[in-house]
């Protein structure tokens, strides 16, 4: 069977509510879906480093705060020179998500961050799959409306509950999700 694991720190919610989409993405897929979510102290749960040693593919998730990911985010990239040292994670695919509250943010910084971590992993990244939709026709419900190539782009206005989040952003999350785990599977074999 697949395994794939999402690790992610969220902030208010709202990231961590773009994970849960995300995996019921790939889980759709039959592959075996663990999410560890990095708590508000930047430690993974009891069992989670190993939990990323016997994946088959890693999504990374993070909100965006001041143009880069979270302190907690950073605090579990800094412990993975650990893994680093002996190759844990080498071939394994990744991939990787952000949320922010305006349509940018400079959310590419987080996502090149986070493939900076797996390229110093020796991890074989994979962006979004689609296309955007960026023609006049096409609003906020539309999936990929923020054009992610290199991985899941989320918006979440500041002053938006997380039951307010973007119904298109969530099913976009969703088809991400799908993707890297038909990735994942294809690297596999």
């Amino acid at each position: 069977m697949t395994r794939i694991v999402i690790v992610f720190h969220s902030g208010y919610g709202h990231t961590k509510r773009a994970a849960e989409h995300v995996r019921k993405g790939a889980a759709a897929t039959g592959a075996s879906v663990d999410v560890l979510e990095i708590d508000a102290e930047g430690n993974l749960p009891e069992g989670g480093w190993e939990a990323i040693k016997a994946a088959d593919g890693v999504i990374f998730g993070s909100p965006t705060y001041m143009g880069g990911p979270s302190w907690q985010f950073k605090k579990f990239a800094d412990a993975s020179s650990k893994p680093w040292y002996t190759m844990d994670w080498k071939g394994k695919v990744a991939a990787g998500f952000t949320n922010s509250a305006t349509l940018n943010g400079d959310k590419f910084s987080t996502i090149s961050y986070l493939i900076t971590l797996a390229m110093q992993h020796k991890m074989l990244w994979t962006g979004s799959g689609m296309h955007p939709s960026n023609a006049k026709a096409h609003g906020r419900d539309d999936l990929n409306h923020l054009g992610g190539y290199s991985g899941l782009l989320v918006t979440s206005p500041s002053d938006a509950s997380v039951d307010e989040m973007i119904p298109g952003d969530l099913r976009t999350a969703e088809a991400f999700g799908k993707n890297v785990a038909e990735v994942v599977k294809s690297v596999k074999g």
